[in-house]
């Protein structure tokens, strides 16, 4: 039987470990919250302090940053990346290769598509399609 853990030494030298989520085996950070409901597939990361909650998915890849919040049934798609602080709606869902700058907020239902760039701390919304309304 394998280990459910993995230490990674950080750019500063610093050793963090990661757990293997039950549902997916990505990597979750000690000191990150998430939830036995949500999806935290193989090859993602989650680090610490930040919040997955139930029915959201991390796609392979995807790298949540400190302090992020991904709210319930969120879809974060493959290699997208959340800035720390940044949070994601219920219900939102995030492009592959997207990046959400840190402190951003977007909105509940929101749709952003593959290869955008959320400026950090900007706050967003968009309609159905994703076209992106004033906040």
């Amino acid at each position: 039987m394998g280990k459910n853990y993995i230490d990674i030494e950080d750019d500063q030298g610093a050793t963090l470990r990661y757990r293997k989520h039950v549902n997916g085996r990505g990597l979750v950070a000690h000191g990150a919250k998430v939830h036995p409901k949500a999806l935290i597939e193989a090859g993602a990361y989650v680090e610490p302090g930040a919040r997955v909650g139930a029915g959201a998915r991390v796609a392979r890849g995807a790298w949540v940053e400190p302090d992020a919040v991904i709210g319930e049934n969120a879809r974060i798609d493959a290699h997208a990346h959340i800035g720390a602080g940044a949070a994601v709606g219920d219900g939102a869902w995030i492009g592959v290769r997207t990046e959400i700058g840190a402190g951003a907020q977007v909105a509940r239902g929101t749709r952003i598509g593959h290869d955008e760039n959320v400026a950090p701390g900007l706050t967003i919304i968009t309609d159905r399609k994703g076209l992106w309304l004033a906040a």
